[in-house]
């Protein structure tokens, strides 16, 4: 079963992963690399912590009224980076 993962610092990050160890190599690939920081600031999140951290990074006011469907759309999406950082794009 797929997990969800947040970094929050030195880059914010939400990421989908099998294990924290494949979600750590996703962060390091394509958002930053570890300081040596990366596995204390990478934490398990549940799928509705990671439906409202879309909601929030993503500026998508309407969110909460399509929760449901967001939350399909997360728990069907592969390994991944789901949001990072805006100063990263």
């Amino acid at each position: 079963m797929m997990k969800f993962f947040e970094v929050c610092d030195p880059y914010y990050a939400l990421i989908k992963g099998n294990t924290k160890e494949n979600a750590m190599k996703i962060y390091i690939e394509g958002v930053a690399d570890d300081e040596g920081n990366l596995s204390k600031e990478m934490q398990e999140v549940s799928l509705d912590h990671a439906v409202k951290a879309y909601i929030h990074r993503t500026g998508f006011e309407q969110g909460y009224f399509f929760k449901d469907e967001i939350s399909t759309n997360l728990k069907d999406r592969e390994e991944g980076v789901i949001v990072m950082d805006g100063h990263l794009m």
